[in-house]
């Protein structure tokens, strides 16, 4: 699991909370982690590259969208940080004396203690840039339906995630071990510092993507509202399908994540107590070592989690695909034009519906694009929406919104 536990531990007199995490069946948990990180491992290699058909017929898919790019990124520095959690973990249960050498009396050997420090700084630094790459979906979310993003965005959210998480982790750990790993010991202020670059991006997503989530939602609606000036049962359905993509990506995170603010909340209050083992603190030291452990099984599991999350079970490359039903749906201009009296000039023609009652500027191709890449990878469990915009003469007279779901 990830935790800044992991790198004051690098210190060779630890603080009492940190010795009551890790002091706690180490062997044990050390185990767990290491099979929960393998199981992690054997998955990714089945979801590193999700089967995914296309958002749309409009849709290159030789070149993926920037949300597609997003989610992968953030997959794949999950996968490599478990990746640090697996070997991090099996070298400490195959080697205990290695482990043993970090230690204030023996300072002869360097290499447990940079073996210690680089792991601890390898899985910091791949989930810290995994929680900036969700906030980037987060934000790019938004800007798809403000239609203020472009091609030139993704190098932005590069800059953004691996700058931030590297300059956040390098900072954490330089104010850790300054001006030498023997003086890191020197009580909770001195570790504060490390503690708030670990979690501070962590916190931004729980805090800002639901926020993020909540106003692209809402500019959905709008969005649909205004290209046929009604709210048809189709399009209540599209906003469905997008409203419960994001609450799937939030319960995730909070199943997986939530376990680490209150183990840490719980480990901080025990270092502040001048005698941790006492016997009214009992209850606290149990509620730290069970959420500890849980740590170990959750954090390892949100790729996995968060992979069905955006593609479904579909994702995995050797699921052989169940029967399928299509549901093809009528434009929402033909549903007004059956739903509106006969014109007195005699009947449309064929794919011809009234005049839409408001058209947002860019046109309604860009609105059902922006759809598009908002449902694009939803299937298996969830709905997956395709929306194809028909053009006559240089101007949008519908769309043919397209469900499918397996049963």
């Amino acid at each position: 699991m990830a935790s800044p536990r992991l790198g004051t531990f690098c210190c060779p007199t630890r603080d009492a909370a940190t010795q009551l995490a890790l002091g706690f069946q180490p062997r044990a948990f050390l185990a767990l982690c290491l099979g929960s990180g393998a199981l992690r491992l054997a998955l990714g290699l089945l979801q590193l590259r999700p089967g995914r058909r296309p958002a749309g017929p409009g849709l290159d898919s030789a070149s993926p969208p920037t949300s597609a790019r997003i989610v992968r990124a953030a997959i794949a520095c999950d996968l490599l940080g478990c990746l640090g959690i697996a070997v991090r973990s099996a070298v400490w249960l195959g080697f205990p004396s290695f482990v043993d050498d970090i230690s204030a009396v023996n300072r002869t050997d360097v290499w447990p203690a940079v073996f210690c420090v680089g792991s601890a700084l390898w899985i910091q630094l791949l989930y810290s840039a995994c929680f900036w790459w969700l906030f980037c979906y987060a934000v790019d979310a938004y800007l798809v339906i403000q239609r203020s993003t472009g091609q030139s965005t993704i190098l932005l959210y590069h800059l953004m995630a691996w700058g931030l998480a590297a300059l956040l982790s390098v900072e954490g750990a330089l104010m850790l071990y300054y001006p030498s790993m023997a003086r890191c010991e020197r009580g909770l202020e001195h570790a504060i510092p490390h503690y708030i670059t670990t979690y501070l991006p962590l916190l931004l997503v729980l805090v800002g993507n639901p926020i993020l989530f909540r106003r692209t939602v809402t500019a959905v609606a709008s969005l649909l509202k205004g290209r046929q000036g009604i709210y048809t049962e189709n399009e209540r359905r599209m906003g469905a399908v997008i409203k419960t993509r994001f609450f799937k990506i939030m319960l995730v995170f909070i199943v997986c994540w939530f376990s680490n603010v209150i183990n840490e909340s719980l480990l901080i209050y025990l270092e502040m107590q001048p005698d941790i083992n006492s016997t009214s603190l009992k209850q606290l030291r149990n509620a730290a070592k069970t959420t500890w452990f849980m740590m170990g099984i959750l954090n390892p599991a949100q790729g996995f989690l968060l992979s069905l999350a955006f593609y479904g079970w579909t994702g995995c490359c050797l699921t052989l695909p169940g029967p399928s039903k299509e549901i093809q749906w009528d434009s929402m201009t033909t549903s007004a034009a059956e739903g509106a009296p006969p014109s007195p000039g005699g009947p449309h023609e064929p794919g011809k519906g009234p005049t839409p009652k408001k058209e947002l500027p860019g046109g309604m191709h860009t609105s059902d694009e922006a759809l598009s890449l908002l449902s694009e990878g939803s299937d298996g469990s969830t709905i997956e929406i395709h929306i194809a915009s028909v053009s006559r003469g240089g101007k949008a007279v519908g769309s043919l919104p397209k469900v499918r779901g397996d049963l």
